[in-house]
């Protein structure tokens, strides 16, 4: 089976390497939170589709804005290095947040529909 989208998959493996780079230097769970993402992503990259893309895209809406409630509350306790910005949900709220939306406005594109006519 050929890879839909080849970007998709590069783009989840490097969010898989970014999480187990941040595991291992937070020593913190916040690095599963990229490798969530970059599994969402490897699995978007060969079984896409108009749903999918949909449900993808409502779903890390609402898990971006859970993380960054989250991230808010831990503002106080965070420093300003690179363990601490990578390892804390905010970013990767904000990540989550803009990938949704982005994910739902692709779901409804054109681009989307002339994959099937192509196939």
């Amino acid at each position: 089976m050929k890879p839909r989208k080849p970007v998709v998959l590069i783009l989840g493996l490097a969010l898989i390497l970014l999480g187990i780079a941040t595991l291992i230097m937070s020593s913190r769970p916040g690095g599963a939170i990229p490798l969530f993402f970059g599994a969402s992503l490897l699995y978007l990259g060969w079984w896409r589709g108009r749903s999918n893309t949909i449900v993808f895209g409502h779903a890390f809406i609402m898990l971006g804005c859970f993380l960054i409630t989250w991230g808010i509350y831990l503002l106080p306790d965070s420093n300003p290095i690179p363990s601490h910005i990578f390892g804390r949900p905010l970013f990767w709220g904000l990540f989550s947040l803009m990938g949704g939306v982005c994910s739902n406005y692709h779901g409804f594109c054109r681009c989307v529909g002339a994959q099937k006519e192509q196939q």
